[in-house]
């Protein structure tokens, strides 16, 4: 009987589709690219006595699933409503800009939330060298698995919204958005997208990503 009754359950945890997908030590460590490229990284649970979530803590709920970018081939895009559109590799990102480090709360629309140390390029300095024509007003970020969505470039400019490629001390894990994923601070996680590949100058404050254009706030505000 108790044999019957730990299959029952274990056919349970395996076809319940509502509970979230929790990552293992494995993966939390693990490179996307998997050919021994990035050294072994240890992630750090806390930050200058604050203590973090951890990066396996995270639901999975992206629209198709967890995304593996291949770097070879890989460029983030800047385009629409600039001077000088750029195209660059992972490297020349990591290359030419400073990173900062924040430790910033993730809110999901789902009810929970988790603490990261994340560490990433400002966008305004990305902006300044692809020269944002005035007329400019919105940021559209497009995602490897055809995801969009869009914040404010005043909120951007005004809350040092940073593109992250680390989280926890460690490089972003496939999972998680390698290679770069929005920090909206202060934002529903929708707004931050994973798997950039495209980062677009608009002068359209409407524009509705994936989720705004099924019902969600443009507006996304955690504190609204």
């Amino acid at each position: 009987m108790k044999a019957r009754l730990a299959l029952f359950f274990l056919i349970i945890a395996f076809t319940a589709g509502c509970v979230g997908t929790r990552l293992g030590p494995e993966d939390i460590v693990s490179s996307p690219q998997k050919v021994g490229s990035l050294p072994q990284q240890v992630e750090i649970r806390e930050y200058q006595g604050e203590r973090l979530s951890s990066v396996g803590d995270f639901r999975e709920n992206s629209i198709k699933g967890p995304q593996k970018v291949p770097l070879e081939g890989y460029s983030l895009t800047i385009d629409g409503l600039v001077e000088n559109p750029l195209t660059l590799t992972y490297e020349q990102t990591l290359d030419t800009y400073d990173s900062i480090q924040k430790i910033v709360t993730l809110h999901c629309v789902e009810g929970w939330s988790n603490t990261l140390l994340y560490e990433g390029i400002p966008l305004s300095d990305i902006f300044a060298d692809a020269k944002v024509k005035p007329e400019a007003n919105t940021v559209i970020f497009h995602a490897f698995d055809g995801y969009t969505s869009s914040l404010p470039l005043d909120f951007i400019y005004e809350n040092n919204i940073i593109l992250a490629h680390k989280m926890n001390n460690i490089t972003l894990p496939s999972e998680r958005g390698f290679p770069f994923q929005v920090v909206a601070e202060d934002k529903y996680g929708y707004k931050w997208v994973k798997w950039v590949v495209k980062i677009e100058l608009s002068d359209n404050p409407d524009y509705k990503g994936y989720w705004e254009s099924r019902g969600y706030s443009n507006n996304a505000d955690v504190r609204a």
